[in-house]
Parts: structure tokens; C-alpha cells; sequence
């Protein structure tokens, strides 16, 4: 158990604006990663092994991409007892995001409402800090591998790529991450990035899962092993696009008997431009994508509907309002196979990791 409850931490925090507080607590992460410090954050591992798209995940409980989309804390976050860790959303080349301010605070609901922009350090940044961290020099050095926390790198496109060349910069993130990734998330889903969405449109969307299909087979014979990719989709489909998706998904990720091949996966979901759950209070209205616990609904509603559509054996990494350990299991009973908390670190703190890992073992 961490040394020090965040609820001592978060009255300071929340008293900063959103983006300070987030940048000074990866710095803080970042400076005492590997050290006595991360005592004051770490929690014990809840062992919980799970094989999912032919990984061997220690529990079922990730952290979300977007909090550190540079993959400076990879060891810290670690250290707070995930099971596995995605880092990213990385693009290419570095860029500034959005205009300030970008990220705000809707306490009454529990929520956040980010228009970032996959602001980040580029490509050849990530890539150092990933070989950089302890659990990637640690890598076939682990006495129990069964208990080593994985890592997903989670790429994009920059801001100023036109998105008829999109795909160029996806297979040029592909390239740069595969040796390192344990599996590797396509982002074509927020909402912070010009047109990126209509990515998941039917004919836009075979054509990238193709061409990523094909570069991913190149890159396995390349470095002798074949990672298992996730695309990561928005909340805000209707029944028909969720339904094209899953068909794609299954041309791209099942064998000719129907049986899934762990070539890819789908995580479900982004954050939502829906402010339903929301409407009236401050912030409500700002531009961006919405998360935390007003988006458990809608996230659950779509893992249900690709479980429905693609079978009981297809890989689903489920995220999206998880504040409490009771909607990490309930994010389980709709169908996911691991789940990822972003929101709910910032307002629950790392104690929520810990406690959604055990509900969901006691639950299933």
C-alpha cells in the first residue's frame, strides 16, 4: 500500500490549475521512479495472471495512454501495481498540442474534459525513454516473467498530416516502436485531432488495418516476434459503425474457422464528445473529449456490443469511467477482458489500482 493516501495529496493538487498539476506530478514520478521515494506511491502486486491476445498480463488492470504520452514513468507508474502500462499517444514528430487552456476539471461528476492534442516530445524521444526505463532493461532478465508487468506504446498522427496520408505516419510509429512494445495501440479515436475519427470509417479503416496488417508481418520477420495490436475506438458510435467495425476487426483478426489469432484486439473506448451527463455544470461546454465516471455507461454499452459482435474469445481491453473498484468489475461482467483507468487515478489515486485488481479477482 502506497505510504502516502492521495487523499492527502489531492485538496494540493486540485487547487492547481488541471495541467500544472498534471505536469508537476510526472515530474515528481519521473525524479523518484527507482528510488525510496516510489514508496509513497507503490503498491504490492495483486497476481491475477491473465492471457489475453497471447500476452501473459500479471492482473487485469492497465493504465490508460494519455497520462504519460512521453513514457518518462514508465517505472513509476509500474510501481503503483498495474499489470500492464500504455504510454503514448506518440506521433512522429514532436508537437505543442492545442492551445492553453486544454484540460478541466469537472469535480461534481468526477470527469475530465481534455482538448490536448497529443501534444508530445516525437518519436525519437519516446523511443529513448522506453529503452531508458528499468522494465525494459529488466526484459528476459525477470526471475518470475509471469509476474512482469507488460507495456503498450500507443501511436497517432501528427496534427499537420493530412489525413488522406495518415497511414503514412501510423507505419512510421509502428516501425519505431515494435521492438519495444509488448503490444502496440492505433489511436484513431480522439476527438482532439482534426478528421482523425473518420478514420473508422468503413473503406478508411480497412485500408489502415491492411497496410498495418502487412507492415506488422514485415516487422515480425524483421525482429522475430509478433506483437498483437489494439485499435483504440470512440464511445460515440451508433449500432451500424460499431457493427462495420467489428466486421473489419474480425477480417483482420480472425482465422478462417472464426477463432480469434491475437493479431489484434480493440480497446473501448476514448473519451466522448457527449455532454449529456454533464450539461449545465462549469466546463461543461469547453471542446474536447469527456472521461471519468460519466462515460461508464456508454463505455460499457460498447464493450457489450463488440463482445456481442465479435465473440467470447476476441481480445477487449475495456476503458472509460472506472472510479471505483465496483466499475472495474462491472466493465469485466460487460465483456472486457482487462480494463485501463486513466480519470479515476486522478481522482481516486493509486489505491484505486490495488482495489479494482482484487475486486476483479474475487469477482470473476
Amino acid at each position: 500500500m502506497a505510504l502516502i493516501p492521495y487523499a492527502l495529496a489531492r485538496p494540493f493538487l486540485f487547487s492547481l490549475d488541471p495541467e500544472a498539476a498534471h505536469d508537476m506530478t510526472l515530474a515528481a514520478l519521473e525524479k523518484t521512479q527507482g528510488t525510496a521515494l516510489a514508496c509513497s506511491y507503490a503498491n504490492s502486486l495483486v497476481c491475477d495472471p491473465a492471457e489475453v491476445a497471447g500476452l501473459q498480463f500479471p492482473n487485469r488492470v492497465g493504465l490508460a495512454a494519455g497520462l504519460d504520452k512521453n513514457a518518462r514513468c514508465i517505472d513509476a507508474l509500474g510501481a503503483m501495481g498495474f499489470g500492464f502500462v500504455e504510454v503514448g499517444t506518440v506521433t512522429p514528430l514532436a508537437q505543442t498540442g492545442n492551445p492553453k487552456p486544454r484540460l478541466f476539471r469537472l469535480p461534481q461528476s468526477r470527469a475530465l474534459i481534455n482538448r490536448l492534442g497529443f501534444n508530445n516530445h516525437g518519436l525519437e524521444a519516446f523511443i529513448r525513454n522506453v529503452k531508458n526505463s528499468r522494465l525494459y532493461q529488466s526484459r528476459g532478465r525477470a526471475q518470475n516473467a509471469e509476474a512482469q508487468m507488460l507495456l503498450g506504446l500507443n501511436i497517432g498522427k501528427n496534427a499537420v498530416t493530412p489525413i488522406e496520408r495518415a497511414v503514412q505516419d501510423y507505419v512510421c510509429c509502428l516501425r519505431g516502436v515494435y521492438p519495444y512494445a509488448d503490444y502496440v495501440t492505433v489511436n484513431i479515436s480522439s476527438p482532439n485531432t482534426k478528421n482523425l475519427r473518420t478514420l473508422q470509417n468503413d473503406q478508411a479503416l480497412d485500408s489502415l488495418l491492411g497496410t498495418i496488417s502487412e507492415e506488422r508481418e514485415q516487422l515480425a520477420q524483421q525482429h522475430g516476434k509478433r506483437i498483437p495490436i489494439f485499435l483504440k475506438i470512440a464511445p460515440d458510435l451508433d449500432a451500424d459503425q460499431t457493427s462495420q467495425i467489428a466486421q473489419t476487426l474480425q477480417r483482420y483478426g480472425m482465422d478462417s474457422q472464426g477463432e480469434p489469432t491475437n493479431a489484434w484486439g480493440v480497446i473501448a473506448s476514448n473519451t466522448t464528445l457527449s455532454r449529456t451527463e454533464v450539461d449545465g455544470q462549469q466546463h461543461a461546454q469547453e471542446a474536447g473529449g469527456l472521461s471519468g465516471a460519466p462515460l461508464l455507461q456508454r463505455s460499457n454499452a460498447l464493450v457489450s456490443a463488440l463482445r456481442s459482435s465479435l465473440g467470447a474469445k476476441f481480445p477487449i481491453i475495456g476503458v472509460g469511467g472506472i472510479l471505483s473498484a465496483e466499475d472495474a468489475l462491472s466493465k469485466m461482467k460487460a465483456g472486457a477482458d482487462l480494463v485501463q483507468i486513466y480519470t479515476g487515478l486522478i481522482y481516486a489515486g493509486p489505491e484505486l489500482v490495488r482495489a479494482a485488481a482484487e475486486k476483479i479477482k474475487a469477482g470473476r
